[in-house]
Formats: structure tokens, sequence, C-alpha cells
């Protein structure tokens, strides 16, 4: 496949997409409020960057309609509030899932996740393939519901219109490579030798608002007033979740401060602003703090507290973050610390080598792990049900190497150059607001989705739809189950009336809770009195005929109704 290159700004303003097109390209959001919501107990990256996104699109995107694509209604009335929060005045649409083809008129759907081929399925199933594009992105691939997704883009019906926004460019690799080991499978079983359409795969970063991160000098007195810290003392900030497992081991951390403690004359405190998942990790982060690092004053702050994501950046002097965890893709809080104006000293892993230049916004410390196949035991182990996907990453990071020596080294040089560290976050902060603030993201992927319009416009459909099957592992359960009944209910089946079948009998029968849960998808209740009267006179009557009663766009309900009504006892239908 072809080798992605270096992330760099597709468009540095949403202003440099193509005059010509009077409308900017826009796109439907898959939203579901868990996905966009900080204020959770169990806060992840995910969650931030849904967040950041949707701030960032209505702020930044200037189209004249927000689109929305939900699940439920309630969170539908969620994304409207929100998006009228956001940006009062823009008018906004929400379609759900049985009516995706409303997203023809935004021409793209947009997910928060990697899915992309699950959704190609659905729009195969309930549109032209031609309607819309869908993009999705990457937030972690290392699950086993990313890499399914992943692999799916090779059998599933997706055009050269869709895209999986890769995060970083070690993303693009890692997709590349459970692609490339997808085909491989099936040229073994199948002798296949074609190639599958796949979907454009981009790399565009998550985005930051850097104007947030403008604090000035009294938010810094403030936070080092309440946590007692002078003005002379370096300080050390962690953001994140605080886990040893899945997001960074602390050990190399605290061993790099503890050597810069040792360095320098003045004292040196580290802040872990963060959130733990239970109290044995509390405890394994407090006593290692403690052991390793004595001579550093260990700060634990609650990172879920909008005062302390928000402003505890202005406390800091350095920013470290050793990431060793294949759960990571990209890693939000380096962006964020450089929008703060901080250097970052951090590990050269996963998306933190697109975006922190070594010796210009901070250092990148060396790491290590060991070759194929020398984890397939742990990848095995998780398959079979013995780890979960926690111990999975877990005991994959245990043999993750951020080199020691060298991130000491690195943290001793800053913490000796006052100089050094205000030149590395100037540039940090001009690095972030060029290449990672929202309004530069978002214009990147608009001029994706203008992009994929074009290709919508003129490439050739893979796998158009034919007379089969929509989705051969969705089948309609009439399909799939069709040997089940002694009979079906076909056009010409007869459908005679039942003695007392009334109005006040089917009222009670759509009353009655063991069929209630189901009223949903009831047949409509005007055309089930239409089908008991005509009876009433008829006697019997077609299926087809009966279903002519109804409204043009409800026929084939009141059709499948019939069964309804005779489970119900409401009306009998007769054998030949």
């Amino acid at each position: 496949m072809e080798e992605p290159g270096p992330m760099t700004a597709r468009a540095t303003e949403t202003e440099t997409l193509d005059a010509a097109d009077k409308r900017r390209p826009n796109a439907a959001i898959m939203f579901a409020a868990e996905g966009y919501d900080t204020s959770r107990p169990k806060l992840m990256g995910r969650h931030a960057a849904g967040e950041g996104f949707l701030k960032g699109f209505a702020r930044h995107a200037g189209v004249e309609r927000f689109w929305g694509l939900v699940p439920t209604e309630n969170d539908g009335r969620h994304f409207s509030e929100t998006l009228h929060q956001l940006k009062p005045g823009t008018p906004v649409s929400v379609a759900v899932y049985s009516r995706l083809e409303m997203l023809k008129e935004p021409g793209s759907l947009f997910l928060p996740g990697p899915g992309i081929a699950d959704h190609a399925w659905m729009r195969r199933s309930k549109c032209n393939q031609r309607d819309f594009s869908i993009s999705g992105i990457t937030h972690t691939t290392a699950s086993f519901g990313a890499m399914d997704s992943i692999a799916g883009l090779v059998t599933g019906p997706v055009q050269r219109w869709d895209a999986l926004i890769c995060s970083s460019v070690s993303v693009r690799k890692t997709v590349d490579r459970v692609v490339d080991a997808q085909m491989e499978f099936f040229r073994d079983r199948l002798g296949a030798t074609g190639k599958p359409t796949l979907p454009e795969l981009p790399v565009i970063p998550l985005g930051v608002d850097c104007d947030a991160f403008k604090l000035g000098g009294g938010v810094r007195r403030t936070w080092r007033d309440r946590l007692h810290i002078d003005e002379r003392d370096l300080v050390l900030l962690f953001m994140g979740r605080l886990s040893f497992h899945a997001k960074a081991h602390p050990l190399p951390m605290y061993l790099a401060a503890e050597a810069a403690a040792k360095a320098i004359k003045g004292k040196v405190h580290l802040i872990q602003a963060g959130w733990f998942a239970n109290d044995a990790i509390e405890q394994a982060f407090r006593s290692g703090a403690r052991e390793f690092c004595p001579s550093v004053n260990a700060i634990f702050l609650d990172g879920r507290k909008k005062d302390v994501r928000n402003e505890i950046w202005a406390a800091a002097d350095v920013f470290v973050s050793f990431s060793d965890n294949i759960q990571e893709t990209f890693g939000l809080t380096p962006i964020e610390a450089m929008a703060a104006g901080l250097p970052c000293l951090v590990s050269d892993w996963d998306g933190y080598m697109d975006t922190v230049r070594d010796g210009e916004d901070g250092f990148r410390v060396r790491t290590w792990q060991p070759p194929a196949p020398l984890g397939e035991d742990l990848i095995y182990r998780q398959t079979s049900g013995a780890d979960s996907y926690d111990r999975y990453c877990g005991n994959a990071c245990q043999f993750v190497s951020v080199d020691p020596q060298d991130a000491a080294e690195a943290l001793v040089r800053l913490a000796k150059n006052g100089d050094l560290r205000e030149k590395l976050g100037s540039q940090a902060r001009q690095r972030a607001r060029e290449v990672f603030d929202w309004k530069v993201v978002i214009g990147q992927y608009q001029q994706l989705w203008g992009e994929l319009d074009r290709i919508r416009k003129n490439a050739k459909e893979s796998a158009p739809r034919g007379k089969g099957p929509a989705w051969p592992a969705r089948l309609d359960p009439f399909d799939a189950f069709a040997h089940y009944p002694t009979n079906q209910l076909a056009p010409d089946t007869k459908v005679a009336a039942v003695a007392g079948a009334d109005v006040k009998r089917l009222d009670a029968m759509r009353r009655q809770p063991a069929s209630s849960y189901a009223s949903s998808i009831f047949p409509d209740r005007n055309d089930c009195m239409a089908v008991l009267a005509h009876l009433a006179t008829a006697k019997t009557a077609s299926a087809d005929d009966l279903a002519a009663l109804a409204p043009a766009e409800r026929q084939d309900s009141l059709r499948r109704g019939l069964a309804w009504l005779a489970k119900h006892g409401l009306v009998r239908l007769l054998p030949e």
C-alpha cells in the first residue's frame, strides 16, 4: 500500500477551500451523547477528542446547517441542544438510521470511530451507494472492535469516496498492516488475486482550541499558591489517565524527576493530573512516587475537574508524558501542552512522533519493544478470554521500554536551562496554532469531504447493488428463517374475518404488555380498522387486496401487519 507521509496541514485555513464552491463541504455527525461527554467519571481521550471536535466544527466549519445522525430520539434532542448552544442561529437537522437517505443533502457522514465498513453495509441496504460518503476516525487500534473494523475494509462495501482518517502516521501504518494481512489471508484461502476497493486513508491530526490555553500569569500564581509552590521551583506536569497498564507506566517519569531534583538547587514538584480507575492503581502510583522519586514533591489532582483540566497547565514549567501503551494512537495532551506554551518531554511513541518535534518543541525519548512473533501469546490470551483487553494492553506495555537514562538526561537538561524551556515552549505554542488548532484541522476535514464528493461523482462503484441481499450477514429475518413456518404469507393468501374482532379488541391487543413493547412497529391503527371493517362485510379477501386499503407508503407495513393481526386473533390466515 502507499507509504504514508509525514503529518502536514492539507489546508491552513478553511478559507482555502475551492472558491468556486459556494457552500463549504459539510457532513452529518454521527452523535451518541456518550462519545462527546467529558463530564463522565471514566474520562477517556476519545471523549475529549469528540467534545473538542464538536466544538471546533461548530465554531469553524461555517456551514449553512448542522446535520446529525443519531441512534435514539434522546440523542437527537441532545445533539440539537448542544449545537444550538455552540452556534446559536444555525439550523440543525437530525436523521435517524431508518432515514439514511436524508444524508444525501449534506453529502457526507462523519463517524467518531473506525466503523465505516458497517455503515457502508447500512448504506448499501437502505440507499444508493452514491448518496453520500462515509468518513471515520481511529482513536485506538488495539481493541478487537477496532481491528475488526479495519479488517472489514477488505470485505465491506466501502467505496473510493469513503475515508478512514488516521490520526497519526503510526496509525496509518497499523491500518496498512492489518489490511495487508487480511488480503494475504484471502489470497491463501480463496485464491483471490484482485485488489479490493479501499477508502482513502488520510493522516489528519486531532485538534486543540489554542485560544482556550491563553493562560495568564495570574492563573499561574493562583495555582502555585494553592499548591504551596514557590515561583522559583520547577514544576513538571503529567495530564491524563493515571493508569500504568493502559496509558503510561510512571517509572521512567519518576526516575527522571528524581534525577532532575538532584541536579538543580531548587525544589522539584511533579503534578499528576488525571484519575485512577481503582484504589489499587492509586496506591501503586503513590507508593511508586515515594520509592522512586523521594526528593520530588508528588502532587495528585483530579484531572476530570474542569478547573484542573483547563488551568493547571499554567502552573507547570515542563510537560512530561512517557506513553508506552499500544492503545494510544495520537495523544491529545501533548498538543494541549504545546498550546499552553510548555516544552514537552515525551516518549518517541506512536502519535507523539508526529506532534512533538525533537529539539524544537521539546524532546522525544527513545523507546524499544521486541519484534514479532514474540507477542503472539499475548494476543492469544485475550482472544481465548484468559485476559481482558485492559490486561492485554498492560501485558504488552511490560515489554515496551522508555529509555530511563535518555529520559533523565533530557529532563535534567530542561531543568537546568530556563532559556531553553522558554524557547522550546514558544516554538511549541506556535506549532500548535499552525498545525493543530481546530481552525486548521476542521479545514482539513472539509477539504477531505470536498475531495470525497468529487470522487463520488466520478469514480466507478464497487459491488453495485444487485438482486441478491444487500448485506449477506444481516439478512431479513423473514429471508434467513423463511423455512421455519408452515406457511408464508403470500400476496394471494386468503385472510378471513374472526367473530368478535372489533376496534375494542384491537385496542386491547395493542395495549397488552406481552406485545406493547413493540408498539413502534405495529401496523397503523387506522389501517387495521380498515381491514376489520372490510372483512366484516366481505368475510374473506386476499392479502394484497387488504394491503391496498392503506396509503401507498404504508402498504408494506399493513401487508406485514396482517400476520400481527392473525397472531392476536383478529383475523385468520387460510391455507390453500
